[in-house]
């Protein structure tokens, strides 16, 4: 069990619900199975947050995303260590023929995520996007997101032949910590280039830091929301000792500004970051969007514009639902009840 934010700086609930407001804001292209993303918006003193954990998610595990907004909108962030970011593009699980039309929405492609392992889908349909992307950005560094839905054969048999493009690292290309071990160790020793990351062995596991003592990973995804804010995800990256790279959760900009306050203050930062999705989204709630400007994100304050939180507020039953969950999640991180 983490310790719980301090109560004396824990907002109360009724400051809370004052400072909410309920978008949905819709998508360019279906990403992790939607086709619109609901949010949780918090206009509070030190600027603007986000809370935004998936629908499927339970209360204690959105306590976790309540505590990183209230850091973002009650404390602020740390000093940035550098001015901007560098993020890649991110491709969906999508037919390789509408791989270009994606990357298209993207400024500039230093670097791309290819999303793999996508159910109801075949290891030809990723090799053939994957394999779009490197036709189309011969230059641009490739890694694959499995989102843990291979077994370790299966991701054995698919970085293999991934591997031919050149691949940067695979995150999270089998479930569980001992899974990506075995998965690291069987690639080193075959010879397959490939390293590994892990992205949900860190932010959904109890310990975050289990995964660096087991040794399953050359490098970390950390995430701002999920890890309880931007000050604690420095701290689990410092002890884990292992280069980091940031990425979002499908934020708006508000969200994504917290992941580019954790970019901006990790003392190394090797990779570009996942921090580029809001080019996937057909609407925001912030008029200059955080997007790439030739392949990076500049370090800037964003604020919601009353007129697009109007326009993609929403419905009353969707947001007595998220105001439902505020009030559940509030209990469990009051309560220091977080897992």
């Amino acid at each position: 069990m983490q310790p719980s934010r301090d109560q004396d700086r824990l907002p109360a609930l009724d400051q809370l619900m004052a400072a909410s407001h309920v978008v949905v804001l819709p998508m360019r292209v279906r990403f992790r199975g939607v086709l619109q993303r609901e949010i949780l918006l918090f206009d509070g003193p030190a600027g603007w947050s986000e809370f935004s954990p998936f629908p499927e998610y339970d209360d204690a595990e959105s306590a976790r995303w309540l505590d990183g907004a209230i850091e973002a909108g009650w404390e602020g962030f740390p000093e940035p260590l550098r001015s901007s970011i560098p993020v890649n593009a991110t491709v969906p699980a999508v037919d390789a023929a509408r791989v270009p039309g994606i990357l298209a929405s993207f400024d500039t492609a230093v670097a791309v995520k290819v999303k793999v392992a996508e159910r109801g889908q075949t290891l030809d349909d990723d090799v053939a996007r994957v394999a779009a992307v490197r036709a189309a950005l011969p230059d641009a560094a490739l890694r694959v997101d499995a989102n843990g839905g291979w077994s370790v054969d299966e991701a054995v048999q698919a970085l293999t032949q991934l591997a031919a493009f050149q691949l940067e690292y695979a995150e999270q290309p089998v479930p569980s910590i001992d899974g990506l071990a075995a998965v690291r160790r069987i690639v080193a020793e075959r010879g397959i280039p490939v390293l590994i990351a892990a992205d949900e062995s860190v932010r959904k596991e109890t310990d975050p830091l289990a995964v660096a003592r087991a040794g399953a990973a050359d490098l970390i995804i950390v995430k701002a929301a999920p890890l309880r804010g931007v000050r604690r995800a420095l701290a689990i990256v410092a002890e884990a000792g292992l280069p980091a790279v940031v990425s979002s959760a499908l934020d708006s900009s508000v969200g994504i500004r917290a992941g580019v306050a954790l970019a901006a203050a990790l003392p190394d930062l090797p990779y570009a970051c996942g921090l580029g999705t809001v080019s996937l989204m057909g609407g925001d709630v912030v008029r200059e969007s955080l997007v790439a400007e030739g392949g990076h994100i500049a370090v800037r304050d964003v604020a919601a514009e009353p007129d697009l939180l109007e326009k993609y507020a929403a419905s009353g039953p969707r947001r007595d639902w998220w105001l439902d969950r505020l009030r559940r999640s509030y209990a469990v991180l009051a309560a220091g009840r977080i897992s």
